[in-house]
């Protein structure tokens, strides 16, 4: 096998969905799964069905054309703005776009007639984290020039939290979302099928929120493939926190001094750390670097520090564990480090498909926690 290498366990990944799935459906809520993090691989959207997505989504339209090449047949959600220049490919290979430009929407228009389609579009609010959405206030008159549109279906609104600013979901602004949803019908008389109030972290709002609510979707990602919440970073019980895990390999073991001397200037990346005369240290090289992964999202293990790195070389110094060159580090990760090394064309993937879940699983309620998972969902 060659390094570096992201393991990604399917049986995991099943089961984080198909239970994220089930339990926001006793609170009326469906899940539409974020491919973005696997590229849209077809392997992990046939995984994703069969835990019970009825539709997945994805910000690339590359993503999702390379889902329908796979045989992938659920309707599919573009959930960035679609680029002018793309729009073609936009209405080709997307059931519904998010959007927030109305120059967009009428080109999605034109494109939908002339190939004799609907189109479906959920417009964005924004709601306090400033990323993409409309002006509450703008909201109506917004709809009142998109409604006029041929072979364009309005299937819903939606917002976004936590993603530019970590602005979190909160009764208010969900609250704000439901009546502008109440209000939209009023005024047009039409039927709004999807409220979809966010992504993993709307997922506790979810499920402790108490009493009526127009919320009936999320767009899921990170609590899919990380088992844990966006905005506390904290695992969600019932959940697998390393479906994805990142190996690499040690090129260089040595006991070196930990201050560099001779003058220093910048580093590559025009970074200059401020360092401390630790002593010697057990230092070690792995052949992975920042051309394959973002670093600040690596989790070594507990007796092993990341102290630096470089375009293609980890500096780990270890306090217990012996590395010798060949051995390999195995890293947990998060949600940019996952984005990263699936990205790069110098990181191989394994995908392990046994994932089929034999006998009962029990019930497990989500929720917050930090603990590990326990013996009910292991295989």
């Amino acid at each position: 096998m060659s390094y570096p290498k992201l393991d990604i366990d399917c049986f995991k990944i099943h089961h984080n969905a198909q239970l994220i799935i089930e339990q926001l459906a006793l609170k009326n809520v469906s899940v539409t799964p974020v491919t973005k993090s696997c590229l849209g691989h077809p392997i992990i959207a046939r995984v994703l069905i069969d835990a019970g997505a009825s539709m997945l989504a994805d910000s690339r339209v590359e993503n999702i054309q390379r889902m329908v090449q796979g045989g992938i047949t659920v309707p599919k959600m573009l959930i960035r703005t679609p680029m002018l220049s793309q729009i073609a490919d936009v209405v080709a290979y997307c059931d519904i776009t998010l959007n927030t430009e109305f120059q967009v929407i009428q080109q999605l228009s034109r494109v939908a007639k002339q190939l004799n389609i609907k189109h479906g579009v959920i417009i964005m609010v924004e709601l306090g984290d400033l990323r993409e959405g409309i002006m509450p206030n703008d909201v109506i008159g917004f709809i009142r020039k998109v409604i006029l549109l041929p072979n364009i279906i309005i299937k819903g609104i939606g917002a976004n939290f936590s993603c530019r600013y970590g602005v979190a979901p909160d009764d208010k602004n969900m609250q704000l979302l439901s009546d502008l949803a109440d209000g939209i019908e009023a005024t047009f008389g039409i039927t709004l099928d999807i409220i979809s109030a966010g992504n993993s972290s709307s997922i506790n709002w979810v499920l402790d929120h108490q009493g009526g609510t127009r919320v009936n979707n999320l767009r899921v990602g990170e609590a899919i493939f990380l088992g844990c919440v966006p905005v506390e970073q904290n695992q969600i019980v019932g959940l697998y926190t390393d479906a994805i895990t990142l190996t690499a390999e040690v090129i260089e073991a040595k006991i070196k001094p930990s201050l560099p001397w001779g003058h220093r200037g910048a580093n590559a990346f025009g970074e200059k750390e401020n360092l401390h005369d630790r002593g010697i240290v057990s230092q070690a090289i792995l052949a992975l670097g920042r051309q394959d992964v973002c670093i600040t999202g690596l989790h070594p293990p507990d007796d092993m520090n990341i102290v630096s790195s470089s375009s293609d070389h980890l500096i780990l110094e270890t306090s217990k564990t012996s590395l010798i060159v060949g051995k390999n580090v195995q890293f947990g990760l998060d949600y940019s480090a996952v984005l990263s090394a699936m990205s790069s064309s110098s990181v191989h993937k394994a995908f392990h498909h046994d994932y089929k879940i034999n006998g009962s699983r029990g019930t497990i309620a989500l929720g917050s926690a930090s603990q590990d998972i326990g013996p009910l969902a292991q295989h």
